[in-house]
């Protein structure tokens, strides 16, 4: 028997998550070949050990405990393919040897996540303890205790080089697990017990699954546990002790099972308390079979070389001469991650960080998910959710990707419905963005990444449903129940939709109608408005009905209407601000309404404005002011409902109680829409901007007309007649008002792109004279003269024949003058401008 095996069972103490562990760990059992083996972890996990054989599992996978009644509480048990525990358990099973798990069982373990008085420790600590053994961080890892023992300020290093990048070929395989377990002996001692508050009932219940094992395999048992157990298990107690150590420990029902896991998710502190910060780098430590930093150089070369960087074989052969160069100026026994990232930053990346960021990303932490074969224990959501992924082809990845959905189709379609339903339930796997390609309803992008605790989230859904149809439908109708703002329920209802909850549309319709027929708050209803909106524009393409929302976005619409000149009366900046951003919203909304085509029967189409006007030019306004339309207005005013719209936006211009910045917003959609000239909007600016007028009332219409990033920049640009008048005002500020005004005019431009910036600059640093000068010329458009300027257009020729070829600029010429010719004759002209596309 060997000398560590001597008067007791093998007593195995890791690192979790060390692959120089796992290594040790099993060539000590090949040496012992004990009868069992224990594994810290929770006891309930005993009859999912055989799981680990199965061909369809791959680690890193993880031991998931959730209460039975409460999902969310939930702890997790990672292992990795190089973790000493997994090891111990294919080990086991290989051989076809008992193994089982001897830690607290988590039935305790989660009900102790509860919030209740911390239990006294077992065992006081002693009066005169040294202050760096007491500090928190040293209780949580006593191997940083041990690195800086050796005069190492890193304690990944020191593990690397004493346990990690050893071969473990010793003649004596149990030589490391002795003198560790001496070390941690020693530091306990030192610290007065240290760890964790329930360490004592947890190596309480380790002693007493190990006394079991005994009584029935005699001392050939091995327990491969976290090194900082091992004095405790290797001390005497009575079982008495350890049984009143564990009495009145409180319990809850829990489930257990197996999930996929991943190497990002092992970067952090898991339920064994044991994150690690390079779990790739560690994969390959164990998977090498030899010449590890070799190996470790082309692994980077690939990646580099797949991102299009210069990166040749002599760059591999001198970044590992440079990392073994490093290891030995700093006397490590094997170059460690350390020194191959310095190496791989001064040959491969030449000295940029950026791409080293990339290779610790994808190579350092990895991407890696494992894999849990079907018969593992699962809620039938979880299986009914696999069923979905297998039949839709979208597979759950750690990495983060874009899928673009072309809802026209039966499977991108079924793909969107299921993303939508997950997000429902809680479940983040997938996150719509704005898709490049195309802006039509038909096209759907999604951002899509699988985080192991999504599985929790799985299970914390399991209480709505055994489906993700029926789970979705049931938390819907809660949610829309429950939801405080009427906003809320209008964005249940378009996520209803999005996700075809036919049977739960209904009740969130229901109390949708009920809340926007108590709510008087305009702010409410108008954020309520464009969702509903959007929802109307989905039944083309999801084949969804949505007449029953076309009715409530009408109601919504005319109380708006009404409601929106008296809110906007008397508002603060802060509120006004708020109310701008609504008025943007509803003049969206109402622009989509006006595509949908469903409101042929509602009452914005019955000739009736939201006063009681007709619809056409000039009406009665709310309270009794008259509306007349400008001729230089175009006379484009409808009677539907953008006609009303537009009814609403110039009562708000024409009132002094708004506030400047809705007044001017006003202003500008109304010009945007075609429904003021320029020569009205210019002469409603002078009068804004005119001495009589308070700076700061003049400065917040200018923010509401050309800022918050919406085109103003290059209106001003093209309308010199606008920026003279802003730039006449601005020069006119006194001295006194210029600080109060001058934060709210650099927000306004500021907001605009640097070259719009740039131009604005120039136009103002040319002087008024030049812009009088221009706009004097003007006949049409504001800005641009009133014909083609044929010399420049000419000037782009020379530039053309380069890009095109002599023969082009040569045939353009020929037929210029045959055109010429012909034109002589009364026929069509063709000019050599066509080719700029200037009609002279």
């Amino acid at each position: 028997m060997p000398a560590a095996r001597a008067g007791g069972p093998l007593l195995l103490g890791v690192r979790h998550h060390g692959p120089g562990s796992a290594r040790a760990v099993r060539a000590a059992l090949d040496a012992a070949a004990p009868r069992t083996v224990l594994i810290e972890g929770p006891p309930e996990a005993d009859t999912l050990i055989p799981l680990a054989a199965d061909p369809d599992m791959r680690p890193p996978v993880a031991l998931l405990a959730h209460v039975v009644d409460e999902p969310g509480r939930s702890a997790f048990w990672p292992l990795a393919e190089f973790s000493p525990e997994w090891v111990a358990i294919r080990w086991a099973l290989d051989r076809g040897v008992p193994a089982r798990f001897i830690d607290l069982p988590a039935t305790h373990t989660l009900a102790r996540d509860k919030e209740e008085p911390a239990r006294p420790p077992a065992v006081p600590a002693e009066p005169a303890v040294p202050a760096e053994l007491t500090d928190d961080a040293v209780r949580i890892d006593p191997l940083a205790v041990l690195a800086r023992t050796a005069g190492h300020d890193d304690p990944e290093r020191w593990w690397e080089d004493a346990v990690e990048h050893r071969s473990g070929t010793r003649t004596d395989p149990f030589a490391p697990f002795a003198a560790l377990e001496e070390a941690m002996g020693v530091l306990r001692g030192a610290s007065g017990g240290g760890g964790h508050d329930r360490d004592p009932e947890r190596e309480a219940y380790m002693r007493l699954q190990v006394r079991a094992a005994r009584r029935e395999f005699g001392d050939d048992v091995a327990v491969v546990c976290g090194a900082w157990h091992v004095p405790a298990l290797r001390r005497r107690t009575t079982v008495a002790a350890d049984r009143a150590l564990l009495k009145g420990l409180p319990r809850v029902r829990a489930d257990m099972t197996w999930v996929p896991w991943t190497h990002r998710r092992l970067s952090r502190a898991g339920g064994y308390g044991a994150g690690i910060d390079s779990p790739g780098w560690y994969g390959h430590l164990f998977d090498a079979p030899d010449r590890p930093v070799e190996r470790w150089m082309t692994k980077v070369a690939r990646l580099l070389r797949d991102e299009d960087r210069m990166v040749s074989s002599a760059h591999v052969i001198e970044a590992v001469r440079l990392a073994d160069t490093l290891a030995a100026v700093r006397g490590r026994p094997l170059a460690g991650l350390t020194e191959t990232t310095d190496a791989v930053r001064a040959v491969m990346c030449e000295g940029s960080d950026a791409p080293l960021a990339l290779v610790h990303d994808r190579l350092v932490v990895g991407d890696v998910l494992g894999e849990v074969p079907p018969s593992a224990p699962a809620v039938p959501l979880q299986r009914d959710l696999a069923r979905l992924q297998k039949r839709l082809r979208i597979k759950p990845e750690p990495q983060e990707r874009e899928l673009e959905l072309d809802l026209r189709g039966e499977t991108d379609a079924g793909r969107s419905r299921l993303l939508h339903r997950l997000r429902l339930l809680g479940i983040g796997w997938g996150e719509p963005v704005a898709s490049r390609g195309s802006t039509g309803t038909f096209r759907e992008t999604w951002r899509l990444r699988w985080e192991p605790e999504l599985s929790v989230r799985v299970a914390e859904a399991g209480v709505w449903g055994t489906t993700v149809l029926s789970a979705a439908t049931a938390r819907t109708e809660a949610d829309a129940v429950a939801a405080p703002a009427l906003a809320e329920v209008t964005a249940l209802a378009e996520r209803c939709l999005l996700a075809r909850l036919t049977d739960a549309l209904p009740v969130v319709m229901r109390v949708l109608a009920d809340r926007a027929a108590l709510d008087t708050d305009v702010g409410h209803l108008a954020q309520a408005l464009p969702a509903l909106v959007r929802s109307l524009r989905y039944g083309d393409v999801r084949g969804t009905d949505t007449r029953a929302l076309a009715e409530v976005a009408a109601g919504l619409a005319q109380r708006i209407f009404v409601g929106l000149p008296p809110a906007c009366a008397a508002l603060d900046a802060e509120a006004a601000e708020e109310m701008r951003r609504h008025v943007d919203s509803v003049h969206g909304a109402v622009g989509l309404l006006g595509e949908t085509g469903l409101l042929g029967e509602t009452g914005l189409r019955r000739g009736v404005g939201p006063w009681g006007e007709t619809g056409l030019p000039g009406g009665a306004g709310p309270l009794g002011e008259t509306v007349t339309a400008s001729p230089s207005a175009g006379g484009r005013r409808g009677t539907g409902m953008r006609g009303r719209w537009h009814s609403v936006l110039r009562v708000l211009t024409g009132r002094d109680t708004v506030p400047g910045v809705l007044r001017g917003r006003a202003v500008r959609l109304l010009l945007d829409d075609g429904e003021l000239g320029q020569e009205e909007a210019a002469r409603l600016m002078g009068l804004v901007l005119s001495p009589g007028t308070e700076p700061g009332d003049a400065a917040a219409w200018i923010e509401g007309f050309v800022g918050g990033g919406s085109g103003g920049g290059m209106l001003l640009v093209h309308d010199e007649r606008l920026l003279g008048l802003v730039d006449a005002w601005l020069t006119g500020v006194p001295a006194e008002a210029f600080t109060d005004v001058l934060p709210l005019l650099r927000r306004t431009f500021s907001a605009y792109e640097a070259g719009v910036r740039r131009t604005l600059g120039e136009l103002v640093r040319r002087g008024s004279r030049a812009r009088g000068s221009v706009a004097t010329a003007v006949s049409g458009i504001p800005g641009f003269a009133p014909e083609p300027d044929a010399a420049r257009a000419d000037a782009v020729l020379p530039v053309l024949r380069l890009l095109l070829g002599p023969e082009i600029g040569s045939a353009a010429e020929t037929d210029g003058s045959a055109g010429a010719e012909e034109s002589a004759d009364g026929d069509d002209t063709v000019d050599a401008d066509d080719l700029v596309g200037v009609d002279r």
